[in-house]
């Protein structure tokens, strides 16, 4: 994958598998609606070189079970377990100032509020409490998780390529 096309798709959802015995994946999607992610068809792998028709037939736990096209057995759909499924980004809507794809996040260097380099943004992770940004650093002894809040997090400088935190006492 070239660094061009890993910054034109962004990962919108998995297959984790089959779903009964008709040849229906399990999906799980990562798009603000999560029924939304047939929208943004077609989808491709994280190289861009294999696309995916997809389409939801109904909800399941942790997720939703769909159709995609070409795949007809339960063996062809699990043959298909753990594939992302990424979409172009010029197919997902523009957001507002204050809000980001996790992609964009991703790789960022995190700075103090002094300029002091703390480290990298390795993932954002939800639990369910809100975003958390998992940072990793040279200087750090563990990872540190930081809630991606506008108090923790006053700077997004996607141009710059860094985050500006002001993080909780004793955090870091």
């Amino acid at each position: 994958m070239t660094e061009d096309t890993a910054a034109e798709l962004v990962c919108v959802g998995t297959i984790s598998g089959s779903y009964g015995v008709k040849g229906e994946v399990r999906l799980k999607s990562f798009t603000a609606q999560p029924e939304d992610i047939a929208l943004y068809n077609p989808l491709t792998d994280e190289t861009g070189a294999q696309q995916f028709i997809v389409g939801i037939t109904r909800a399941v736990k942790n997720g939703f079970a769909g159709r995609v096209d070409g795949v007809q057995t339960k063996e062809q759909a699990d043959a298909l377990r753990g594939t992302k499924l990424y979409a172009r980004r010029d197919q997902l809507p523009s957001l507002p100032d204050d809000e980001f794809y996790h992609a964009d996040l991703i790789g960022l260097e995190v700075v103090d509020t002094g300029g002091a380099v703390l480290g990298r943004v390795k993932q954002v992770m939800n639990h369910g409490a809100g975003d958390l940004l998992e940072i990793h650093g040279a200087g750090l002894e563990a990872t540190v998780l930081l809630p991606f809040t506008r108090e923790a997090v006053p700077t997004v400088d996607l141009a710059a390529g860094r985050i500006i935190v002001d993080p909780p006492e004793g955090l870091f």
